[in-house]
């Protein structure tokens, strides 16, 4: 099958030529007729498999048809991140090249009035995150009046997120009669829920085994001591001269440490979470795909919306609370059908996480002990966690320096 056999838009055929198409994968052979047949759908695929040229290219194509006389908001694109946001806007701008259609975008964590602007210049297509949208309708900036396409991209993950409130107040305001597109990496029964009140009898596709990992991205487990994993983390790296790693963690916390540990050991490495600034987030995103930076550590909040040109491997420092989630951390590499490498590191204590992920992935991973990284069993499951160490480590830094005070003749600060 071609693109040319789901899409007759010569603009949009350029475009896909462009940007190195060749043939259309499941998901958009799919995905693509449904959508320009005027079908609700909810749409199962796993990450880096194109999903959203899936929805982007119909969309775009039933908009070219009467972008001439029409530049009303007419489609709205609804993520649960800043860096999604920008992905999917980006992918629109690209996909869109050869058209007269203007793509806007909106997301919180910068000023509001250059999105404004930018959405006020006969925008057609938005892409926002819930919140900064709702902001957007407050301030009269946005109207959903004339909205015809509705499409709720990882889906699974605003549930996480705790979106449903705003979800609820942006149904309010679009129209019933609209086409609604629901796309996610992982179907529970919190979804099917939501569909229930979003979707008009959908049509379901699924294109591979639901909430299945890539086939191409090998997963091995690593078993090592909790006060070890950096160590541990450190030592593949550099002893495998691997560049641009992906490292996740629970905790905003401990993704700023091990980031700090990591330059220490020598490996260039900065986090990014929800807590830092969106300047601060480009910055770090900006020096890992460069190549400045060797290993960028995230928390789950990069999960979705990251989308690096050849990343290899993706390191587990810490297995999710939700088991869902390691599916979307794993499927930062392995896409679009080249191989990678997922490392999950697993300390005592920690083996119902691992539990739960094999349910979700409904298989057992494979497990082993790397020589010199030996499971202490003398130790408590939990004793020595890493953030304890360097917990430690800053106090006695700090009991020094007031015994140095002290041998000066000064008396120690109370």
């Amino acid at each position: 099958m071609t693109f040319s056999s789901l899409i007759s838009n010569p603009n949009l055929l350029k475009a896909v030529t462009q940007s190195g198409y060749e043939t259309p994968t499941p998901i958009q052979e799919q995905a693509i007729p449904a959508i320009l047949a005027g079908s609700d759908i909810m749409a199962g695929a796993q990450t880096g498999t194109g999903k959203t040229a899936a929805f982007a290219l119909p969309l775009l194509s039933l908009l070219d048809k009467k972008q001439s006389v029409d530049k009303k908001l007419r489609v709205l694109v609804l993520t649960p991140t800043r860096e999604l946001a920008q992905q999917v806007f980006k992918s629109f701008e690209d996909y869109s090249q050869f058209t007269q259609i203007n793509i806007a975008l909106a997301y919180g964590g910068v000023s509001i009035k250059p999105q404004a602007k930018q959405i006020a210049n006969d925008a057609q297509v938005l892409v926002a995150t819930p919140g900064r949208l709702l902001d957007h309708i407050e301030n009269g900036s946005v109207s959903l009046q004339d909205l015809q396409y509705l499409v709720f991209d990882e889906a699974d993950r605003m549930l996480d997120m705790g979106f449903q409130t705003e979800i609820k107040n942006i149904l309010k305001r679009a129209p019933k009669n609209r086409q609604t597109l629901l796309f996610s990496a992982t179907f529970d029964d919190a979804i099917f829920d939501l569909s229930k009140t979003l979707l008009n009898d959908p049509k379901l596709i699924e294109v591979s085994e639901r909430n299945a990992a890539a086939a191409e991205v090998e997963q091995i487990v690593y078993t090592v001591d909790e006060d070890r994993k950096r160590e541990l983390t450190s030592h593949l790296i550099g002893m495998k001269n691997w560049r641009q790693v992906l490292i996740f963690t629970r905790t905003k916390q401990t993704a700023d440490l091990l980031a700090k540990e990591m330059c220490k050991d020598g490996i260039k490495a900065v986090s990014i979470h929800g807590d830092k600034t969106q300047g601060a987030r480009n910055k770090a995103l900006a020096q890992f795909k460069e190549g400045s930076a060797r290993a960028l550590v995230a928390t789950d909040v990069a999960a979705r919306g990251l989308d690096i040109v050849d990343l290899q491997y993706v390191i587990n420092f810490e297995l999710p609370y939700i088991a869902e989630d390691y599916i979307h951390r794993i499927g930062r590499t392995g896409r679009a059908g080249k191989t990678g490498l997922a490392v999950s590191l697993l300390s005592r204590g920690e083996e119902w996480l691992l539990e739960a992920v094999e349910k979700v992935l409904d298989s057992k991973l494979p497990q082993e002990c790397l020589p010199g990284y030996e499971l202490d069993l003398t130790k408590k499951p939990g004793q020595n966690s890493f953030e304890d160490n360097n917990k430690n480590a800053s106090d006695k830094k700090r009991h020094k320096k007031k015994y140095s005070d002290n041998s000066k003749g000064r008396r120690p600060r109370r």
